[in-house]
């Protein structure tokens, strides 16, 4: 990623905090009334840009540097500003305290106040009871999603609470703008309008447990490049119904009649009834995102895919003869389990610079450790790597090891919570 790309995600969410801070900076006020004000503005600031990294745009995602990384800094910017917002009511009882112990506690009791604290406190205790939700890994995804919406409604009764207060009129963008990025995000990406149409056409069996699903376009279809993924939904067909719900899919074909392929393993709720999908299904595509791959390859590369990770690397192989040489570790847990063999077989047979080492690893840990080349042979290589959590992070451990830069270990996580 360019050093422009790579700096324009903090730039642009230092102006969004920064900005309402200098607003709204006191002057001639007490220490603790003045922290309380700057406390209230930066944590406003922040919620403000981690709602903008929320926001599920092509153009925006491709800018910042990739989904995955847009939703690290959400989820980093949305605690710092809970964390933040907390020392607001105990900055405001500080500031009592200098006049009374009695005053003090009366600004930590909403019930001795008027509606704007009671909204205060009210939007507090949302952000609360949605935070503890964020990070609840095991709720079901439909459970999880409906409960997140306590994030959007402690953003709504925060920027109430403000109106309440008598806003200086400079100051009313920063929670206009934090409902309109809201606003944004549910009309055009959850519920899809913003996606485009399209229709399963055909449905294959690449493995056990495992569909690869072509997509028809009904309209103007989406251009991607091999690495990317979609976010999609499927809907319904003649005798399917579908999930309703946008997941992340990796590319395993792009057509340039603007078909798409993705292949989909059973994994969850969801993934597991679309194994069942068939032709004529309707489903909403958004995208495409992801920075995998990168643009183009700049010389020898290791890729490491375990299961359904070997997904981008079958688009690569399928768009073209490689330019550069490359060695694939696939692994997978047994023969039922490993996805397009044959054809990886073909690929590397017919042509010479992909070597490919395909291996079924049983129930068992693998031994990356013999598996993954000597740091002579990957002197020079970029990495990539796709497959589980666990087999990602294990060969990053061993990559390291043996002296690789981790400017050339490349990968990417599909964990948007």
């Amino acid at each position: 990623m360019s050093p422009v790309r790579l700096l324009t995600l903090p730039l642009l969410c230092g102006l969004l905090v920064g900005l309402p801070v200098w607003w709204a900076f006191p002057e001639e006020l007490g220490f603790w009334r003045s922290c309380a004000i700057v406390s209230g503005w930066l944590g406003c600031g922040l919620l403000l840009a981690s709602l903008l990294l929320m926001v599920r745009e092509p153009r925006l995602a491709a800018w910042l540097g990739g989904l995955e990384r847009m939703y690290r800094w959400h989820h980093r910017f949305g605690t710092l500003a809970y964390l933040v917002l907390l020392t607001h009511p105990l900055a405001l009882a500080a500031d009592a305290w200098e006049e009374s112990p009695a005053l003090a506690r009366a600004a930590l009791a909403p019930w001795q106040q008027g509606w704007p604290v009671w909204l205060g406190w009210a939007s507090l205790l949302a952000m609360m009871a949605g935070m503890g939700l964020a990070v609840a890994r095991r709720l079901p995804y439909a459970a999880w999603r409906g409960l997140h919406l306590l994030l959007a409604l402690a953003v709504v009764l925060g920027v109430v609470h403000l109106l309440l207060l008598g806003l200086d009129n400079l100051l009313l963008w920063a929670p206009l703008l934090a409902v309109a990025i809201m606003a944004g995000r549910f009309v055009l990406a959850d519920t899809g309008l913003a996606a485009r149409p399209h229709v399963v056409e055909r449905v294959g069996h690449p493995a056990a447990a495992m569909v690869e699903v072509v997509l028809r376009p009904l309209a103007q279809p989406i251009r991607a490049r091999p690495g990317q993924f979609v976010l999609a939904a499927f809907l319904r067909g003649s005798r399917f119904r579908g999930c309703g719900e946008y997941h992340p899919f990796t590319l395993s074909d792009i057509g340039e009649d603007g078909h798409l392929a993705l292949d989909i393993k059973a994994l969850g709720d969801c993934t597991r009834h679309l194994q069942a999908v068939e032709p004529g299904v309707a489903v909403r595509v958004q995208g495409p995102f992801g920075t995998f791959l990168g643009d183009d390859p700049h010389g020898p590369a290791l890729w490491i895919a375990g299961g359904i990770g070997i997904t981008p690397f079958v688009a690569v192989l399928r768009h073209g003869k490689l330019r550069h040489p490359v060695t694939l570790i696939y692994l997978y847990r047994d023969s039922a389990d490993g996805a397009h063999l044959e054809e990886l077989r073909a690929a590397s047979a017919g042509q010479a610079g992909l070597r490919l080492d395909a291996r079924a690893t049983g129930d068992a840990r693998p031994d990356l450790e013999a598996i993954i080349p000597a740091a002579a042979e990957l002197a020079g290589r970029d990495c990539h790597l796709c497959g589980p959590p666990g087999l990602v992070d294990a060969a990053v451990a061993v990559l390291l090891a043996r002296g690789v830069p981790r400017s050339r270990i490349h990968f990417e996580r599909f964990d948007f919570r």
